[in-house]
């Protein structure tokens, strides 16, 4: 009688959630029947030894879309940067010319100063992503100061820029830059993480978006949706360097065609499916814009990205909306204590979209979920 007591004191009933709606990121969808199909299928061998086969497809396929002559898989795209960096600056104290809010100078652990000994050089990212060309060329070291300054080897863009909310850098501006770059005789490396969300938004082929770039990082496990891995292009000198620092680095991986076959159904399958991840980040941001206390710019809605503000008064923190969205089963990311991110992806529906205003209006309302969706 005494078990039967304790056990009913400690009893709390259990919620029940109806269904999970990821928004924390594009990076959190889960392999689809296909690629699991494939990576169980998949024919491997050594890729250390250079005799992976689906390795060699994949490489092969993103080289032909890119329009470059080479690439490479390495596990991520903290290491794709990173290799990419190293490569073009392989002369410690070389100096990258960066955006101050771009991915590679903010997230990315600091990896080219402490493991390169490449110095950054940033430069003020506009709201658009973007680094006003100007500032770029005043950013370029004096060759006659070597003695006193680090030599300027490279530029970096970002596209989409992330943290500037998924913007898209134009073809134009990308030749610019490339332009800059020949004069001046430097490398363009283009973190092109979400290259293929850009070249979607832009309807602008990816091989012509990137012409202007040496090299460029594409991510597989972002928009497209693959588990793991990222593909650097670039030329096949380049990409023979590459292949060496990766295993310097511990990327270099034996039967990689298990992931690599993942990345080849990403590439079939989902890039078709980015243009309908933009139309529901639009819904989403439009749906969020009508709820009181919420304040978004759906007009720098470009891609898959959405950020929204929480109006001062209305006595709400994005922590608090957090926890709220938490029973409702919705999963989010927040900036600060009132500004909120939303990434949409190929396993949001648009029936999720409405779910989610849904939930943000009777969160912001107060109202408890049982008088909710």
């Amino acid at each position: 009688m005494q078990f039967f007591i304790l056990c009913v004191q400690r009893f709390e009933p259990v919620r029940m959630v109806i269904r999970t709606v990821d928004l924390r990121s594009d990076t959190v969808t889960l392999p689809t029947k296909a690629m699991r199909a494939a990576m169980a299928s998949a024919e491997v061998d050594d890729d250390v030894l250079g005799f992976d086969p689906t390795a060699t497809l994949l490489e092969a396929e993103m080289a032909k879309i890119t329009g470059k002559e080479a690439a490479l898989f390495v596990p991520s795209g903290t290491m794709a940067n990173l290799i990419s960096v190293l490569v073009h600056c392989n002369v410690r104290g070389s100096e990258v010319i960066l955006g101050d809010n771009c991915h590679i100078h903010i997230y990315e652990n600091g990896g080219i100063a402490t493991i390169g000994g490449v110095h950054p050089r940033p430069v003020r990212n506009n709201e658009d992503g973007t680094m006003d060309i100007g500032l770029i060329e005043a950013a370029i070291r004096d060759p006659g100061g070597e003695i006193v300054y680090p030599t300027t080897r490279l530029i970096c863009l970002e596209n989409t820029h992330a943290n500037s909310g998924g913007k898209c850098l134009s073809v134009e501006y990308t030749d610019r830059v490339g332009e800059l770059a020949k004069k001046h005789g430097l490398k363009l490396h283009i973190d092109g993480a979400r290259i293929f969300n850009a070249a979607t938004a832009l309807r602008v082929p990816v091989d012509r978006l990137i012409r202007a770039a040496d090299t460029v990082s594409v991510c597989l496990s972002k928009g497209l949706g693959a588990p793991v891995g990222s593909v650097i292009v670039g030329s096949a000198s380049f990409i023979a360097k590459a292949r060496i620092l990766r295993k310097t680095l511990g990327g270099g991986m034996r039967q990689i065609g298990i992931l690599c076959a993942a990345g080849l159904i990403a590439l079939q399958e989902n890039a078709g499916k980015l243009e309908q991840d933009h139309k529901n980040a639009k819904a989403l941001a439009e749906g969020i814009n009508q709820i009181k206390g919420l304040k978004v710019d759906v007009t720098s809605v470009e891609t898959n990205f959405i950020y929204f503000d929480i109006e001062e008064g209305s006595n709400m923190t994005a922590l608090k909306l957090s926890k709220k969205l938490e029973e409702y089963g919705i999963l989010i990311m927040f900036e600060n204590s009132s500004r909120v991110r939303l990434v949409t992806h190929h396993q949001i529906s648009a029936g999720d979209v409405q779910y989610t205003i849904s939930c943000l209006k009777n969160a912001m309302a107060g109202l408890p979920e049982e008088n909710g969706v």
